[in-house]
């Protein structure tokens, strides 16, 4: 049985790491510091840092309530409600782009609001940071409600029955207790994406983010052109799961 466990635990590191690493190493030095002093490589992965971080942003101020909700309470509906969060996980995400555009477009009441208002979807950073706050929340919301359910409700009960509001109880005992899971939930909805490009590739062509750049560079000018950009986009994200195991690695005991 040993050599069985061994022989496939060899077989899945070798089947990721062998793509990656070959990745990894075709390109040379030179050519990885010339793609960096790329102004546009270099706006494109700001970009993608900069629109994942604010997509992990509105999670954990959108998505944390709702975690709280669906791990406190027990209501009709739940698992469905557990259901559509899990959605953005399953469904294509090109699928996802264009219903993102089916609401932002002038044929429906909330895209005429949208542009009367000044806020423009389709081509702009906004459409992107709506994406990939759309793909990044199931992440976010998941990770957070494990986290508010290990704290365990008999310190909620106690704060209660000394007096603390709700509010209060929440801030001073439950939040302290799960801010690990918000911090590796937003790393994780980070980490998820900065590596979208099915769906912002619909709703938002240009400004450039680092998956999109990567397409383009390989279809216009073929994998040689690509592989620096996807290099330094392994990078960043391997910089965000080594801060995710730092902060999802369990506490040592005082």
């Amino acid at each position: 049985m040993l050599w069985l466990t061994v022989s496939c635990s060899a077989l899945i590191i070798a089947f990721i790491l062998l793509p990656l690493t070959e990745m990894v190493l075709q390109p040379s030095l030179a050519d990885l510091g010339e793609t960096l002093r790329d102004r546009d490589v270099r706006r494109a992965i700001q970009l993608s840092i900069g629109t994942s971080g604010m997509a992990a942003l509105i999670a954990f101020v959108f998505g944390t309530p709702f975690a709280y909700l669906l791990a406190r309470k027990q209501f009709p509906g739940k698992k469905f409600l557990e259901g559509v969060v899990d959605l953005p996980i399953m469904i294509p995400h090109p699928i996802i782009g264009i219903a993102m555009l089916g609401i932002a477009g002038r044929n429906h009441w909330l895209g005429r609001l949208l542009c009367d208002a000044g806020i423009r979807i389709m081509g702009s950073v906004t459409g992107i940071v709506l994406v990939l706050t759309f793909v990044g929340l199931p992440f976010y919301i998941n990770t957070v409600r494990a986290g508010f359910e290990a704290v365990p409700t008999r310190l909620e009960i106690v704060s209660r029955s000394l007096g603390a509001s709700p509010a209060a109880t929440f801030f001073r005992i439950t939040f302290p207790l799960a801010w690990r899971s918000m911090v590796v939930g937003m790393i994780m909805c980070m980490a998820r994406a900065v590596s979208e490009f099915g769906a912002v590739v619909i709703v938002a062509y240009h400004p450039m983010i680092a998956p999109v750049m990567i397409y383009e560079r390989f279809t216009a000018y073929g994998l040689k052109y690509s592989q620096p950009v996807a290099v330094w986009l392994i990078l960043v994200c391997l910089i965000l799961f080594l801060l995710l195991r730092h902060f999802s690695a369990p506490k040592r005991a005082a």
